[in-house]
C-alpha cells in the first residue's frame, strides 16, 4: 500500500506517474545508513583524541604537552602530525577507494557497492577496537576510509535514482541526516566512555562503530538496486519490474523509455572520465568540484573532527568540552531535519545563500571573542563568553546542516547525466575527501599558527562561496534528473554557452515520439 501519491514532472508538462511507496522509503532509510557510519567516524575521532588514556598509549608526546603546566601556547598543545594522521588517513584512503568504487557502481550496481563498503567498515572497526600500536590503528582507519569511499560513491546516487522527483531532495538528504546522527551518536558514546576507568574507554568508542557498519551491510543485502542501474547493465525486464514496484503503479512506460534511452546514450560512452571533460559536461563538473571544495572550506569538518580538542583548547574542562560537543551534535541533527522539509519547497539556492550569511557572521563573532579573550596562555574563558562561543558554533553548524552539508552531496548527484553519473560522483567524492584530508591533516597546525584568525580564514571562504552560488549555481528543485540539460543548463545565463544543440537532437526525438514536447 502506497504511503501517498504524486506525479513526477517530465519535459513539457507531461508527468510520470509515481507514488511514495513503502519500498522507496525503506530502501532509502537502509541505504542512508552509509551516512551513519561516515558520521560516526567523523565524530568518534575527535572524542578519542581528547581522551588521556588514548593519547598516553598512542601519542605520548601530545599527552605530556596536555598535562604540562608550562606549554608554549594554548592553541598549540594538540599540534602533532601523527595525531592529525590518525584522523586524516581515513579520508586519504577514501579518496583512493572512490576510483575503484566508480567502476563497481557502474558495472556491479549501486547495491553491491554499498555491500562492499559495509564489509570494509566491519573489518576496519575490528582493527581499530583491537589496536595494540599506532600502525594497527592507522590500518583500521585506512580500511574505514575504503568503506567511506565506496559508501559515499554509491549511496547518494542510489538515493537520487530511486526517489520520486518531487521528494528526491528530501530523501537524498537522509544520507546527510544519518551523517549528523552518526556524529551525535559518537559524541554521546565519547561522553560516556571518557568516564570509564581502566584505560579501555576509547576501545569501546571505536568498537561501537560496528553497529552502523552492520546496519549498512544488512541494508545492502535487503534493498533492491535502482532501475537506472539495472537498465544500464542490460537487465531491462528486471529494471522495469523494479520501476513498477518503487513507483507503485503499472503505468511506468514513459519513465522506463526515458531511462532506456539515457542508458543507450550512456553505453555509447566508452570512457566516462574522458567524457566528463567534454564541453557539454563542464557546468556539472565545475559546480560539483566547487561545491566539494567550498563545503570543506566552510570549516565545518575542522570543528566536527576536533570539537572536543577545540573546546579544550579554549579552556573548557574535559567534561564541559564533551558536553558542548554533544550540544553541537544535537543542533546538527535537528538542522538537517529542517533541510529535509525545506529543500524541495524553498529550493537549493535559497538555503545555500541564507546559510552563507549566517555562517559568515557566526565565524566573525567567534574570531572576535577568541581574539580578545583567549591568549596563548589563558586558562579559561569566563562562563558568559564560553556560552556565547558555544551558541555561535551552534549557529554556524545549524546553517551548514541545512545547506552546504546535504546540498554539497545532493546537487552533484542529481545533475550529472547517466552516461557520466558514476564518473561524476567519483570525482565529487574524490574532491570532497581530498580537501577533507587537507583540513583534517592541517587544522591543528593551522590553529597553532593562525590562533583565532582560523575563523576569519574560513569566514573569508564562506563569503567567496556565497558569491559563487549567487552567480553560477542554478535551481534544480522538482526537475527530473534526465531533464536537467533542457530545463536547467540550457536556460542559465552562463552555462547555456556550453550546451550544443545537435548533441541533444536524439534525446528530443525520443521525447516527442513518446508524447513529450520538450523545450527546444
Amino acid at each position: 500500500m502506497a504511503g501517498g501519491g504524486l506525479a513526477v514532472a517530465a519535459a513539457g508538462g507531461v508527468e510520470f506517474e509515481a507514488k511514495i511507496t513503502p519500498i522507496v522509503i525503506i530502501s532509502c532509510i537502509m541505504a542512508a545508513t552509509g551516512g551513519l557510519m561516515f558520521g560516526y567516524d567523523v565524530g568518534v575521532s575527535g572524542g578519542v583524541t581528547a581522551m588521556p588514556d588514548f593519547l598516553k598509549k598512542f601519542f605520548p608526546v601530545v599527552y605530556r604537552k596536555t598535562i604540562s603546566g608550562h606549554r608554549d601556547s594554548n592553541y598549540c598543545k594538540y599540534d602533532n602530525q601523527g595525531l592529525q594522521l590518525f584522523t586524516s588517513s581515513l579520508y586519504l584512503a577514501g579518496l583512493t577507494a572512490t576510483f575503484f568504487a566508480s567502476y563497481t557502481t557502474r558495472k556491479l550496481g549501486r547495491r553491491l557497492t554499498m555491500l562492499i563498503a559495509g564489509v570494509f567498515f566491519i573489518v576496519g572497526v575490528v582493527f581499530n577496537a583491537a589496536a595494540q600500536n599506532l600502525a594497527m590503528l592507522i590500518v583500521g582507519r585506512i580500511l574505514l576510509g575504503c568503506g567511506v569511499g565506496f559508501a559515499n560513491q554509491a549511496v547518494p546516487v542510489f538515493l537520487s535514482e530511486i526517489a520520486p522527483t518531487r521528494i528526491r531532495g528530501g530523501l537524498n538528504i537522509l544520507f546527510q541526516l544519518n551523517v549528523t546522527i552518526g556524529i551525535l551518536f559518537a559524541n554521546l558514546v565519547n561522553y560516556g566512555t571518557a568516564k570509564i576507568e581502566g584505560g579501555w574507554g576509547w576501545r569501546l568508542s571505536l568498537g561501537l562503530a560496528g553497529i552502523p557498519a552492520l546496519l549498512l551491510t544488512v541494508g545492502a543485502l535487503l534493498v533492491v538496486d535502482t532501475p537506472n542501474s539495472l537498465i544500464e547493465r542490460g537487465k531491462l525486464d528486471e529494471g522495469k519490474a523494479v520501476l513498477k514496484r518503487i513507483r507503485g503503479t503499472e503505468n511506468v512506460e514513459p519513465e522506463y523509455l526515458e531511462l532506456v534511452e539515457a542508458s543507450r546514450i550512456a553505453k555509447e560512452v566508452k570512457h566516462p572520465f574522458r567524457n566528463l571533460l567534454q564541453r557539454k559536461n563542464r557546468p556539472q563538473l565545475v559546480i560539483a568540484v566547487a561545491l566539494q571544495f567550498f563545503q570543506q572550506f566552510t570549516g565545518i569538518n575542522a570543528i566536527m573532527f576536533y570539537a572536543p580538542v577545540l573546546f579544550s583548547t579554549l579552556g573548557f574542562e574535559s567534561d564541559a568540552s564533551l558536553y558542548s560537543t554533544v550540544i553541537t551534535g544535537a543542533v546538527n541533527v535537528v538542522s538537517t531535519i529542517v533541510s529535509i522539509y525545506s529543500v524541495d519547497k524553498l529550493g537549493r539556492r535559497f538555503l545555500l545563500l541564507e546559510a552563507g550569511v549566517q555562517m559568515f557572521f557566526a565565524q566573525v563573532i567567534i574570531a572576535i571573542i577568541l581574539g580578545i579573550k583567549v591568549t596563548d596562555n589563558s586558562d579559561n574563558l569566563s562562563t558568559g563568553f564560553a556560552v556565547l562561543v558555544v551558541i555561535m558554533v551552534c549557529t554556524f553548524i545549524s546553517a551548514f546542516a541545512w545547506s552546504w552539508g546535504p546540498l554539497g552531496w545532493l546537487i552533484p548527484s542529481e545533475t550529472f547525466p547517466l552516461e557520466t553519473r558514476s564518473a561524476g560522483q567519483s570525482v565529487t567524492v574524490c574532491i570532497n575527501l581530498l580537501f577533507t584530508f587537507v583540513i583534517a591533516q592541517a587544522f591543528l597546525s593551522m590553529l597553532c599558527h593562525f590562533k583565532f584568525g582560523i575563523f576569519l580564514f574560513f569566514s573569508g571562504w564562506v563569503l567567496i562561496m556565497s558569491i559563487f552560488v549567487w552567480f553560477l549555481v542554478p535551481e534544480t528543485k522538482n526537475i527530473p534528473i534526465e531533464e536537467m540539460t533542457e530545463r536547467v543548463w540550457r536556460k542559465h545565463w552562463l552555462w547555456k554557452r556550453f550546451m550544443d544543440d545537435d548533441e541533444y537532437v536524439q534525446h528530443d526525438d525520443l521525447a516527442k515520439k513518446n508524447g513529450f514536447v520538450g523545450p527546444l
